[in-house]
């Protein structure tokens, strides 16, 4: 059994995967080709944002929104404990100072009170200057965002959505990629929606952060590529990987996103009585399912059920096993011990499971089966 089968994937898109990249095979138009403007075109409509601007990777798409949002020097973002460390990287490398705060408590992603606590105690101590806050979508289900617009709004503060992983997710009918000054997302091959490389993008309404994000993914231009009005770096999305990228877009929302939806409610269904639990989603909100993750009592509990799924051949993986504050490239940041000390309690106990819009029932009932002999049920 595989965690994410791309092989599976492949096979189901193969016939249009050659077509689109054999043709930019035969006419050699590998940067910025007319696939780059198409998927972008499409992306920017599926979202429901005014501007999509691709780029070469996940992380690259955050800190292009961050500089072009005028994030530098000694400015504080706020930022969750538990993710993946693109999303403190990015606010390290524009120069800006991560402020880590909890997950909710019933769910994984950013406590919307630890947020607010976090720029209270900066406007009473005014030790830090608050700039932004940048939230994660984990796992596929979008941040308390109305919430944290609401925060924001109080505070007089940036709001960025690091949509990675939530893709297609939505809260009501506003889509995931649309929240915020400015949202980025993940084209890594295990996302919801994955190209055969690295790729990102970077969604805005914003006119002129969206000219920035331009300027800055091609060393800065101006009128054109000689013309030089800042310093950016090298990010354009390659045009094989748009092509494969139109391949999978029109799967995924024809049929991909769907059968990704039901493969969870069968696992929670089924999971609903064994002694773990289930993820949660709010009322009016929506998961891409990036990965299906549960949570177990403890570390030694998660240890002995990753034990017997692995004997009988099924993969599960951790994320994320420790806290960003406690990574050491970030332990000079001084986080309050108990912020880091909830964070580890979470990821003592998280665990995703196989999962993916091939996966048939017939695996998620041997994925079900180890669980129950394992953990018993409630």
């Amino acid at each position: 059994m595989e965690f994410r089968d791309l092989k599976r994937q492949y096979n189901a898109l193969r016939e249009e995967i050659s077509k689109r990249t054999e043709r930019i095979l035969e006419e050699s138009r590998f940067i910025q080709g007319r696939e780059v403007a198409e998927l972008e075109e499409k992306l920017a409509d599926y979202v429901g944002a005014k501007h999509c601007i691709t780029c070469s990777s996940g992380t690259d798409a955050l800190r292009l929104a961050l500089q072009a949002a005028d994030i530098g020097e000694g400015d504080g973002v706020i930022v969750p404990d538990f993710t993946f460390f693109a999303t403190a990287e990015a606010v390290m490398q524009t120069g800006a100072v991560p402020i880590f705060t909890e997950p909710e408590e019933n769910g994984y992603n950013i406590s919307a009170k630890g947020v607010e606590r976090e720029l209270c105690r900066a406007e009473k101590e005014g030790s830090v200057r608050i700039k932004a806050v940048l939230a994660a979508d984990m796992f596929g289900l979008p941040a308390n965002y109305p919430e944290l617009e609401r925060i924001a709004k109080k505070y007089n503060v940036l709001l960025f959505e690091d949509g990675a992983q939530s893709f297609g997710g939505k809260i009501g009918e506003q889509k995931a990629g649309s929240f915020g000054a400015a949202a980025a997302t993940s084209f890594f091959p295990s996302k919801p929606l994955g190209c055969y490389g690295d790729g990102g993008a970077v969604f805005t309404d914003d006119d002129g952060l969206a000219e920035q994000v331009r300027s800055l993914r091609e060393h800065g231009k101006g009128s054109d590529k000689y013309d030089n009005v800042r310093v950016g770096c090298n990010s354009r999305l390659d045009t094989l990987q748009a092509a494969v990228l139109l391949a999978k877009l029109a799967a995924y929302k024809r049929y991909e996103l769907d059968a990704a939806q039901k493969i969870a409610e069968i696992y929670s269904v089924k999971l609903g009585a064994a002694k773990l639990e289930t993820p949660k989603i709010p009322t009016l909100f929506y998961s891409a399912w990036a990965q299906y993750t549960v949570k177990l009592q403890n570390k030694t509990q998660r240890e002995e059920l990753q034990r017997e799924l692995k004997n009988a051949g099924i993969p599960s993986n951790v994320y994320y096993p420790k806290p960003l504050s406690s990574q050491k490239a970030c332990l000079h940041l001084q986080t309050p011990a108990d912020i880091t000390e909830k964070t580890q309690n979470l990821c003592d106990r998280v665990l995703s499971l196989p999962f993916h819009p091939y996966m048939t029932e017939w695996e998620t009932e041997q994925v079900c089966r180890v669980c129950y002999d394992t953990l018993g049920t409630v």
